[in-house]
């Protein structure tokens, strides 16, 4: 997995520290990423996943995401 992670979040020297958090072989961002998507209301669309119906989550906007993948 360490080869989907994007250049730009890879530590400059030594491997990534966990957690990485991917869906299936996407990458989604690392614990930082995470937390401040839980502090956003946007769990769902950092995990790449449609909010149910009801949910305060804003869900996953199309084409963007909390880490600025699609």
């Amino acid at each position: 997995m360490r080869e989907n992670v994007p250049e730009n979040s890879r530590p400059a020297t030594g491997y990534p520290l966990p957690p990485q958090i991917f869906n299936e072989s996407q990458y989604r961002g690392d614990y930082d990423a995470f937390f401040e998507a839980r502090e956003n209301n946007a769990v769902y669309a950092f995990l790449g996943l449609t909010a149910p119906p009801g949910s305060k989550d804003k869900g996953l906007v199309h084409g963007t995401g909390p880490t600025g993948l699609p």
